[in-house]
């Protein structure tokens, strides 16, 4: 599909206002042009309900569950009324907590703080490294990357078959690759963990902004996501779930909040008794604004309607995969086929160019911002590009000069509130880049591929 084709097959919706949209960037060729922001899966920009629903709080801001002001209550009731938000969100089951933490990478090390004695944990290496690296308390066994979701399933269940189904083990997951875009089979892999007697944690982080996520239905133990994904603001996250691991553990961070009681002893000690709800593990003054505005994104998503935000995003990936089709040096990474289902997150590499000095080239002669480098998932992005899986690497710093060989790749990723414009244009940029070259000359500088602003190709 030509770009003038995608331009005129129109998207099924409009996108949601985003903060960010009309803000213009500066062109090393000179003039300015409004910023296309296509790294969604580091950050999604927040949407304008977020926002706005954030600021009419403000006035009213006060510390939750201590205060008998008016402030305080209202904040309180605000607080614990997006913990119900997000548990209705995720479709939870009556006796789930839902606790607000700072990120996906948070959640999951409070998850891990709370395994029980001896648990095993089970992840395949094609996980974030959030997923991938919280539990050096555990017995674990990483998999393999696999090469169909069927291989997937299989993998875990050999994993499995052979340990002790008594005692206490974890599986861990993602449910839409933050390199590849691919969706993994969830619920398979839960029915496979249960069959074994482990459990479940679903790191929904890339997927929980494109597709509605139920833990009844896909009988995960527990879901990880970060704020910063769901068009919310830095800063806040959730983990929810069962309450057992989570009620029987030490408190992730020991404070007020936590604590229900503490009394000293007669021999000059203290004594603690700790809540059991979700407040165990929420230590000190919780993000009531991070809180607000994740739930403010969900209730913004649900009224959306996922079926609709669903086909505008295949549609964008299509102009993607389709205008750049006929151009043989680009090869974007998969691990299930080209044609496996997929969030709007897509990885390449292109024949002749260093990652990072095409993503540079993106930046400065395009308005167009990428991502380059190993995306915090190095095991997998070194599977993909088929180099030593033991190679030392940065989290998105390039390794090579431009012009070099890279042992990374470029990611462009979208979401709810990308306009067509900015995926046409990607469109239109990579292609003339491969086509004609890079306009401007860069150099290496700290780590990164810039503009030399000395001289013109």
């Amino acid at each position: 599909m030509s770009v003038s084709t995608a331009a005129a097959d129109r998207s099924v919706c409009a996108p949601l206002p985003v903060l960010g949209r009309d803000v213009t960037v500066p062109l090393v060729t000179g003039g300015e042009v409004t910023y296309a922001a296509l790294d969604y899966a580091a950050s999604a920009p927040a949407l304008q309900r977020v926002w706005d629903d954030v600021a009419a709080y403000a006035p009213y801001y006060g510390s939750v569950h201590r205060g008998a002001g008016y402030l305080s209550q209202l904040s309180t009731d605000l607080f614990e009324g997006a913990r119900r938000t997000v548990a209705e969100f995720l479709d939870c089951r009556a006796g789930d907590q839902v606790v607000f933490t700072r990120s996906t990478t948070d959640s999951l090390n409070l998850l891990a703080a709370a395994l029980p004695g001896d648990c095993e944990v089970f992840v395949f290496e094609t996980e974030h490294h959030a997923s991938l690296l919280p539990w050096v308390d555990a017995r674990v066994t990483y998999l393999d990357a696999p090469s169909s979701p069927r291989q997937a399933v299989e993998t875990l269940e050999r994993a499995l078959a052979g340990r002790d189904p008594h005692g206490p083990a974890l599986v861990c997951v993602t449910g839409a690759s933050n390199v590849t875009g691919e969706l993994w089979p969830v619920r398979e892999l839960a029915a496979a963990a249960h069959a074994h007697g482990a459990r479940i944690v679903l790191d929904a982080a890339q997927l929980a902004p494109h597709h509605p996520v139920s833990v009844r239905d896909l009988d995960v133990d527990w879901v990880a996501f970060s704020g910063h994904k769901l068009y919310a603001p830095f800063g806040s996250g959730v983990l929810a779930g069962r309450a057992d691991w989570l009620r029987e553990a030490e408190p992730y961070l020991a404070g007020g909040g936590a604590s229900r009681s503490v009394t000293r002893r007669a021999d000059g000690g203290v004594d603690v008794e700790w809540h059991d709800s979700a407040a165990r593990h929420e230590a000190g003054s919780p993000n009531v604004i991070g809180a607000y505005a994740i739930a403010s994104a969900c209730k913004a998503l649900t009224e959306a309607g996922f079926d609709t935000l669903l086909a505008r995003e295949e549609q964008l990936i299509r102009t993607v995969r389709e205008g750049l089709a006929d151009v043989p040096e680009v090869r974007f990474l998969s691990l299930f086929g080209d044609d496996a289902p997929r969030v709007g997150v897509l990885s390449f590499v292109v024949e002749g160019w260093n990652s990072s000095h095409f993503a540079a080239a993106l930046s400065a002669e395009y308005g167009i911002g990428v991502r380059d480098g190993l995306f915090c998932a190095h095991p997998l992005v070194r599977t993909l590009l088929g180099s030593d899986p033991q190679a030392q690497g940065e989290c998105g710093a390039p390794e090579a000069a431009p012009g070099e060989k890279s042992l990374n790749a470029i990611r462009v990723s979208f979401g709810a509130g990308t306009p067509d414009e900015h995926v046409e244009r990607f469109v239109r940029a990579v292609r003339e880049l491969v086509g004609g070259g890079a306009r401007w000359t860069y150099r290496t500088e700290d780590g990164r591929c810039v503009p030399d602003t000395s001289a013109r190709t």
